[in-house]
């Protein structure tokens, strides 16, 4: 700010939103590892619900990139 005389304040809904994604996701693999911890068994539609939420990351993720590039144009 000395120098340039001017703060950027950034307002990222999309990262924010991708966080809280990312928290929610994480806490329902804990869930799916805590089962298995107990049973001692992994079911298929855990499997299936991680690669769901792996899934889903990665699309967020894309969009991310997308909304980023487009920014820098």
């Amino acid at each position: 700010m000395l120098i340039d005389g001017y703060i950027i304040n950034l307002q990222l809904p999309e990262l924010k939103a991708h966080s809280a994604q990312l928290q929610k996701i994480g806490g329902n693999i804990n869930q799916i590892v805590k089962r298995m911890n107990q049973t001692g068994s992994l079911y298929r539609d855990d499997v299936d619900e991680i690669k769901s939420l792996y899934s889903e990351v990665w699309q967020t993720e894309r969009q991310l990139w997308f909304y980023f590039r487009d920014l820098a144009k």
